[in-house]
């Protein structure tokens, strides 16, 4: 077993499929080195279903694109 109080891992990934075997207990959204939201499974099933365009227009609105 991986998930132990002792320890923590780190997964970049873009696959859902990945995602389907291991069960995220927080999800985060980086682009340009910020991290521009956070949830759980549900934010990964979200971005399965919608996409990354949103990416896009929340950096030009911040100012970083």
């Amino acid at each position: 077993q991986l998930a132990t109080e002792d320890n923590a891992t780190l997964l970049i990934t873009h696959y859902q499929r990945l995602l389907d075997e291991i069960t995220p207990d927080y999800v985060h959204v980086m682009a340009s080195g910020r991290i521009l939201r956070t949830g759980g499974r549900e934010l990964a099933l979200e971005l399965e279903q919608t996409g990354y365009d949103w990416v896009d227009q929340e950096l030009a609105a911040q100012g970083a694109a």
